[in-house]
């Protein structure tokens, strides 16, 4: 089904996209809400259906224009698109978990950063990773995010070749960045990495980008030019597999809401104290709060259009 739809995709010139590795959920949104667009459907604030059990089984995208309704962790995606699972500069890897579903303007943005990849020593191109359900929304399995069509994960592993088979994007692992924990970058670690990553940041469609903090410190050591890429740098666990990249909501998106921008600087010394907290972890606090568990989000928790994408 997967790659029916590819090709599929490819006929009638919809752009596809697939994604590998999970890692750590990104930070709570701090979204600022737009003027939704009106919802053919209403609310019932009684719907407790589990939104993962509903979006996590639609296998193709909804009928309707491009659109991202809602925030990072807390939406869903209308008229998703895919990346192709094989571009001339990118793979689609995992192929099974049909999570290489975008908005256009994510699978643009693949497709740009996977040519430049293509010039990097080492580098033919990129494995792509998660980027979103069909119709976005909660997942099954794996990430908070991804749910608007504007997050992607990039493998730290520099592709060598790229005509894997569906097998082999299975069965292949990327490779990880860090030592210590995150404190550091290991040996894996190349200036194309940072090559790289600065590219993404300086895109402007791209939010922010996420990364291990040993990740962030190196590139803030090595950056002796034009630091401002480095805000949108931010350091959080996991992420030493892949990188996340999150854009923005696209301009005129009424329904979309973008996380709040990260405060001004290049955040080095936020960096910093990550790994200082990874090399000399603080004593608990015995005052801190203690956060009941949350259950899954429902249907009643997601944006009125929502119910329009699962149904459409």
């Amino acid at each position: 089904m997967v790659r029916f739809l590819t090709i599929l995709g490819l006929t009638i010139g919809l752009a596809a996209c697939q994604s590998g590795g999970s890692g750590s959920p990104p930070p709570a949104e701090n979204a600022n809400p737009g003027a939704p667009r009106a919802s053919s459907q209403s609310v019932d604030p009684g719907d407790s259906r589990v939104a993962k059990e509903v979006f996590g089984y639609l296998s193709t995208a909804s009928a309707q224009i491009s659109e991202s309704f809602g925030s990072y962790s807390r939406g869903c995606q209308a008229g998703a698109v895919q990346l192709p699972e094989t571009g001339p500069t990118w793979q689609a890897m995992r192929l099974s978990r049909n999570r290489n579903w975008a908005q256009p303007i994510t699978v643009d943005f693949v497709r740009d950063l996977s040519a430049f990849a293509a010039t990097l020593p080492g580098w033919n191109g990129i494995y792509v990773g998660d980027m979103s359900q069909p119709r976005g929304g909660p997942m099954l399995s794996g990430h908070a995010s991804h749910q608007t069509g504007l997050d992607a994960d990039i493998w730290m592993l520099p592709p060598d070749r790229l005509d894997l088979s569906a097998a082999e994007r299975e069965s292949l692992s990327s490779i990880s960045m860090r030592r210590a924990e995150g404190a550091y970058v290991n040996g894996n670690w190349t200036p194309a990495h940072m090559a790289l990553l600065r590219r993404a940041a300086e895109d402007p469609r791209v939010a922010r980008i996420f990364v291990f903090p040993g990740a962030k410190v190196w590139m803030c050591g090595q950056e002796t030019g034009d630091r401002a890429w480095l805000n949108k740098i931010r350091p959080w666990w996991g992420h030493h597999y892949h990188f996340h990249v999150r854009l923005s909501c696209p301009a005129g998106a009424m329904g979309c809401e973008n996380q709040a921008p990260p405060p001004p600087g290049d955040g080095c010394a936020d960096a910093q104290q990550w790994v200082d907290n990874i090399l000399n972890p603080p004593p608990p606090d015995p005052n801190a709060p203690t956060t009941p568990p949350r259950g899954p989000v429902t249907m009643a928790q997601l944006p009125a259009q929502c119910h329009d994408v699962a149904a459409n």
